[in-house]
Order: C-alpha cells, then structure tokens, then sequence
C-alpha cells in the first residue's frame, strides 16, 4: 500500500512533512501540559486546605489529650481524698469505740450537766454529717469525673477516625500531584524532543530541496545549449518505460526511500510530480539516476524480487 500524503504531493515520511507531524503532536502536548497544569493548581489549593484541615485536627487532638489527663489526675486525686475521708471517719469509730461512747444515752448519763451533755451529743452529730457530706462531695466528684473522662475518650477515638480520614486524604492528594507533576514532566521532555526533531528534519527538509533545484537545473545543459521540451501538463497521460529497483537509504533529493518513490529524468517529470502507475499505483517524482533518461521511470519495490517481478515494462501513466 502506497504511504503518501495528500497534499503537495508529498511523501508521509518525507522531511518536512515529518516536521509538521511533530508540530501538530507539539500542539497537542501543549494543551495537555496546559490541562495538566490546571490541575495542578487545583490540587494545590486542595492540598493547602487539607494541611490547614490537619493541623486543626491535631491541634484539637492534642488539647483533648491534655483534657484528659487532667481529668484522670484530678480523679486520681479524688479516689485518694476518698480514702482519706474514709481513714479519718474510721479512726473516729474506732476511738469512739474504744473510749465507749458510742451510745448518746451513756453519754448523756455521763455528762456532769445537761449542758454538757447537749455539747457532746452536738459535737458527735456535727462531726458525721461532716465525714457524710465530704464523702458526698468526694463521691459525686469521682462519678462526675469518670463520665467527663468516658465522655472524652469517645470524642478522642472519634477525632483519631477523622484524623486518619484526612492524613489518608491528604496523602492521596499528595501522590495525585506527584504523578501529575510527572506527566508534565514527560510531556514537556517530548516537546523538547520534538523541537529537537523538527528542526533537524527542516534543516533536512531545505537540504533536499536545494538538491532538487541543482538537479532541476542542471537537465537543461549548459547556457545558450537546446531549449528542452517543456514538461508534460498536470492530468495528462505519458507513455514511459518502467523499471523496477530495490536500493536501501535515501533518494538523489535527500528522502527516504520508500513505496511511491519514483526516479524519473527531472527535464521530461520534474520532481514532485505525482502520478498514477498501472499495476503500482500512486507515486511521487522524488528520485533521479544514471539511466533514467526522457520517458524512463524507475519504481522503488521494498524487496529485489519484486522488483525483478516487474522487471521492465511499458506503462501509460496518468500524471497529477
């Protein structure tokens, strides 16, 4: 299958037609690099939210431990007035029970005046509603103290959920922007690549057309020689003699050599010309040689047996 280019008659791996493939490839990775760097920005502005969203989080992770390690201290303290309270009030008793006055009837029995009596039975009263109302005060303070460190361990196991929500959340953003700065990275090495391609093959690309223009030129002979025949008009048909050949590298104009490329005499095809072989195909004028002279054409095959397979034949062409 003949690979030629539409336009200008060109072949696709022609030089400069190369040249503007990689200049449209070259357009298309600027616009993703462009998109990519969108993103990018994007995830920039969501990660600087997410780092002020986690330190927030342990900001307020950090005062609810401190929270609750007072609280434990402060019940830790509790439990040892507790104790406390309860050794005074039993040393109380056991005085009490030692010295035998437990029972208020003896002691008022005992009392040398009513008076006396009364202070003591008051004296006894005062100091159990004292011992009762401290370990009140001391029991309700522990009950109070052992909710607010329950009420604190929920809210700390449920801020370690969200914590690890978005130190996970946050590390996927980073590794997004890691591989998105990557691909920008790639693409921007494939457009210095692409620079660097386009212009080795435009320098190339003039190179071959200078040969054209030498080979162009020189199938007129020297000054004040015969005038040659003018060349024959676009959609004309042309009797030739055609040959087959299987030569490796590149044409006389610097192109690669390929299925379509055709040798003719530039004086009777100029280059460029496109034409349509029987039994080929398309073709392009882009090579010269030796023996191809006035109505010859040579026609490049990828391998020598097909060349020799066409051998030498006469053909009507149809030039474009």
């Amino acid at each position: 299958m003949i690979s030629l280019l539409a336009s200008g008659g060109a072949r696709a791996d022609d030089p400069a037609s190369q040249a503007d493939a990689l200049r449209a490839n070259s357009t298309s990775l600027a616009a993703k690099s462009h998109q990519v760097l969108l993103r990018l920005y994007s995830l920039q502005s969501k990660l600087a939210q997410s780092g002020q969203r986690l330190e927030a989080l342990e900001a307020h992770s950090a005062r609810l431990e401190q929270e609750q390690e007072s609280a434990q201290n402060q019940l830790a303290i509790a439990r040892e007035n507790m104790a406390t309270a309860h050794g005074h009030l039993g040393d109380r008793l056991r005085q009490l029970y030692i010295e035998g006055d437990v029972d208020p009837l003896a002691v008022l029995l005992g009392a040398e005046s009513l008076d006396g009596a009364l202070a003591a039975l008051d004296g006894l009263n005062r100091l159990a509603e004292q011992d009762q109302h401290i370990i009140g005060e001391l029991t309700r303070a522990r009950a109070a103290l052992r909710t607010a460190i329950a009420r604190l361990s929920a809210r700390r196991a449920e801020l370690r959920t969200t914590l690890d929500d978005a130190r996970t959340a946050h590390a996927s953003l980073v590794r997004a922007q890691a591989q998105q700065r990557s691909y920008l990275a790639g693409l921007r090495r494939q457009q210095e690549l692409n620079r660097s391609q386009i212009s080795k093959l435009s320098a190339q690309a003039s190179v071959s057309e200078q040969r054209s223009e030498g080979i162009s030129s020189s199938g007129g002979g020297e000054a004040g020689g015969p005038v040659p025949a003018p060349p024959p008009q676009s959609g004309s048909k042309v009797t030739v003699s055609s040959t087959g050949y299987c030569l490796r590298g590149t044409t006389a104009t610097g192109i690669p050599v390929g299925w379509g490329v055709i040798a003719t005499d530039p004086s009777f095809i100029p280059l460029g010309t496109r034409m349509f072989v029987p039994g080929y195909g398309e073709g392009v004028a882009a090579d010269t040689g030796s023996a191809v002279k006035g109505a010859m054409i040579d026609l490049w095959f990828p391998t020598c047996a097909q060349a020799l397979g066409w051998g030498r034949r006469t053909v009507t062409i149809t030039l474009h």
